[in-house]
């Protein structure tokens, strides 16, 4: 996993609607990227609810929540219309599959999909929190608010 510290990788995935987001276009603000193995699972389900859940605080800590997969972007957006998520944006690492994934450090080649893991990258570039969950547990959310208002510690 991508160590604290460490210069985060830019990237340009698409969203849920098809938009490019590219990470050096944000800047100035905190990003959390929340990586998740698989769309339409309940984990998965239930870590990015909280993020959308969340909208508003992260918005006041002039921070941005991307949740990243390998799903590509029809399915993210079925998904997203089907959790009634409308401002989080949901990032599809889905060809080259898993590269964003794999420059983070958090891409399980065995299985073809990425831990479960959440990365906040400070208003510099930099990596300013890492954390991978076991796949079966939802990351708390608490923590990453935390780890947002504090400028991370955790590596």
């Amino acid at each position: 996993m991508i160590k604290v510290g460490t210069k985060a990788p830019d990237f340009a995935l698409r969203d849920q609607n098809g938009k490019t987001v590219r990470l050096s276009a944000l800047a100035g603000k905190k990003v959390l990227l929340s990586f998740r193995p698989m769309a339409w699972t309940a984990v998965c389900h239930d870590q990015m609810k909280s993020l959308e859940e969340n909208h508003a605080q992260l918005d006041e800590m002039d921070s941005v929540a991307l949740g990243i997969g390998v799903d590509s972007v029809p399915s993210n957006k079925a998904w997203a219309e089907s959790m009634g998520i409308r401002n989080t944006r949901l990032l599809a690492d889905f060809w080259p599959h898993g590269a964003v994934a794999g420059a983070y450090g958090v891409f399980r080649e065995k299985d073809g999909f990425s831990e479960r893991a959440n990365i906040v990258i400070d208003e510099k570039g930099k990596v300013a929190f890492a954390r991978t969950y076991p796949v079966a547990e939802q990351p708390d959310i608490e923590e990453v608010l935390e780890a947002l208002r504090s400028g991370g510690g955790r590596g």
